[in-house]
């Protein structure tokens, strides 16, 4: 049986936004859509006056209402689709990462509710993107019409492999190019103890940083010779790099961020300001894509 695309949901436009996303996604993977709900509201160490509701009956119903709302925006878009619904039992992060062991794909909104709650709802896909055995796709914001193009961000750090599979197999499901952009702003470190130079210039090390990408995605390209390779090579931040990507994307595709530089990494930035959904694949990835 194929694993199911599982998407989570808080009752936010942004959640509901995912599960447009995934609706469409389990159609186009064959799979079926497995719709959750996390019980436990508050997952957080932080004193609140008042206290948020104890779970009940009526709290009960009203995320079994939730799930029927959404279950009905799935078949909305894709109205032959198997849809499951379920209430998890923990917190949200935690709940959802769970069901990651038996999915193929997680979808989670970019934002969660309103206020300072949902600043930290809207976290749960980050601490999921840090943590997730298998992908986790970020959607932040609708898009106006579909993209021309999967975007990858390439290291050229080894062991990722994961990363680079995943983005070459959704280029392929999709039919379009794959745009694979290496960001840099100093020359890299080949190994341990070198040290960067004070001083570079731009055109030789953009030169190597070339070298560097055709190299990281050399073995791929005779993988997959049926999808058209962009390669994009460019003296910039990262996340600014893939953000202005991301405009024309259909999916944006990223290494996992640090679980020590989660709300100040590379990918933070971009999850918040991409134009399309990010999908961020552990490197240590077991499951193996099929196009």
């Amino acid at each position: 049986m194929t694993d199911p695309v599982v998407v989570g949901v808080d009752g936010s436009a942004s959640s509901m936004q995912a599960v447009t996303w995934a609706a469409e996604e389990a159609v186009l993977r064959g799979a079926l859509l497995r719709i959750v709900h996390a019980a436990l509201r508050w997952a957080y160490d932080v004193p609140l006056v008042p206290q948020p509701a104890h779970w009940g009956p009526a709290a009960e119903a009203a995320s079994w209402e939730l799930l029927r709302r959404a279950a009905e925006q799935a078949h909305i878009r894709a109205p032959s689709l198997e849809v499951i619904t379920e209430i998890l039992d923990g917190a949200a992060a935690e709940a959802i990462a769970a069901t990651a062991e038996t999915a193929q794909l997680v979808v989670v909104g970019g934002r969660g509710r309103g206020g300072f709650t949902g600043l930290l709802l809207g976290s749960v896909g980050h601490d999921l993107a840090a943590r997730s055995p298998c992908p986790v796709v970020i959607v932040s914001r609708p898009r106006a019409g579909r993209g021309t193009e999967v975007v990858l961000g390439v290291t050229g750090h080894p062991g990722r492999d994961p990363v680079l599979e995943f983005a070459f197999c959704e280029a392929a499901r999709r039919r379009v190019p794959l745009r694979a952009v290496h960001a840099w702003t100093r020359p890299a470190v080949r190994a341990p103890g070198d040290m960067q130079p004070l001083v570079f210039d731009i055109t030789s090390v953009g030169e190597e940083e070339a070298r560097l990408l055709a190299e990281s995605i050399s073995g791929w390209r005779e993988r997959f010779p049926d999808v058209p390779l962009i390669e994009h090579v460019v003296h910039e931040h990262p996340a600014k790099a893939l953000i202005d990507a991301s405009d024309g994307a259909e999916l944006v595709v990223v290494g996992p961020p640090s679980r020590a530089r989660l709300f100040g990494s590379p990918v933070h930035a971009l999850v918040q300001h991409a134009r399309a959904p990010v999908a961020v694949v552990h490197h240590a990835a077991s499951h193996t894509y099929r196009s």
